[in-house]
């Protein structure tokens, strides 16, 4: 079984990378469409809701203004979806080692071990993401407001960072690269600039996975054709990552919210700086209301809900053991 498991791990890795390629560009939209819901205060909304975002950026911005930092999202996704996925089997499988059934407890265990692992990549990626996403909210923003100048808060001044959105009666969307930022970035505050909102980060993806693993695995499990026919249909997998996916994604949506808010470097027109996540929260209740962590909340589910579907079928049906020549191996019906 030990041997088993290290040749499928290349196999994992693979699998989980192509998930995540494919289901980031099924549902990238709707991601920035959430991340522009989130930023947006009470009294300066320029979107009503997920569509009027839609309809808006295409209006602006153009159809590909949709995928407004997807390039970044497509690049990291393979490593963040793989050390995820393949994160939680290894840890699922080491502590079954004993040969007993996984407890709930200890399938929580393995979750949140994942979780904790994928922030390696997943913080890097949303940093410079969420750069990108809102830099067409911004601009809007100043369509409406064109007497206001938006400004980058954050320690030091940048060539690149801090330059102001034009002011023009149709400003345009100012074209700043990933590789820009990150040069930036590392410039002025080192590597730990990228990592910035590491902590919410964890706040998010820790609950997210110990919600996600132990429900998928269930629900998975329900699937099954018979004690002694293990294997599950290819629409039962898909329906069981879509369901704890959108879940697990509304359960952790205030911190999400914190999240994004943390790791936005612009600001727009009287919007408010915060020093860590306890002050991000206090700020968030106080001027907005509790309402404003559930910003966003359902288009956050409906970009989780098909990606971990996508990504749950392709895991299962094993791309990535097909590629590399041998027999999938699922440790969910070990």
């Amino acid at each position: 079984m030990a041997q088993q498991q290290q040749i499928s791990l290349p196999a994992k890795l693979i699998n989980g990378g192509i998930a995540g390629m494919v289901g980031v560009t099924c549902v990238f939209p709707i991601d920035l469409a959430k991340t522009r819901l989130q930023n947006q205060r009470s009294g300066q909304q320029l979107y009503k809701n997920m569509m009027d975002c839609l309809i808006k950026t295409v209006k602006s911005e153009g159809y590909f203004g949709m995928y407004r930092g997807a390039a970044v999202n497509l690049t990291l996704v393979t490593p963040e979806k793989a050390i995820k996925l393949a994160a939680n089997d290894f840890f699922r499988h080491q502590l079954s080692k004993d040969g007993s059934r996984l407890t709930v407890f200890k399938e929580m265990l393995a979750g949140c071990c994942a979780g904790m692992c994928q922030v390696i990549v997943t913080t890097p990626m949303e940093m410079l993401k969420i750069q990108l996403q809102d830099a067409g909210r911004l601009a809007a923003q100043q369509r409406v407001m064109p007497s206001v100048v938006t400004t980058l808060k954050m320690g030091g001044t940048s060539a690149v960072l801090s330059r102001s959105y034009n002011t023009s009666p149709a400003p345009q969307v100012m074209r700043v690269s990933a590789t820009q930022i990150t040069r930036e970035l590392l410039r002025t505050k080192g590597v730990t600039g990228l990592y910035r909102g590491l902590g919410a980060t964890l706040m998010r993806d820790i609950p997210f996975s110990v919600v996600y693993f132990p429900l998928f695995a269930h629900l998975h499990q329900l699937g099954q054709r018979s004690p002694e026919d293990p294997s599950v249909p290819f629409y039962w997998s898909f329906m069981s990552g879509c369901l704890a996916g959108c879940i697990a994604a509304v359960t952790v949506s205030p911190c999400d919210v914190v999240k994004t808010r943390l790791q936005s470097l612009k600001k727009g027109a009287n919007e408010e700086t915060y020093n860590g996540v306890v002050d991000c929260v206090r700020k968030i209740m106080r001027k907005e209301g509790p309402g404003a962590f559930l910003k966003g909340a359902s288009c956050r589910a409906l970009v989780i809900a098909p990606l971990f579907g996508i990504a749950q079928v392709v895991y299962f049906v094993g791309v990535g053991e097909f590629l590399l020549g041998y027999t999938p191996y699922n440790i969910y019906s070990a």
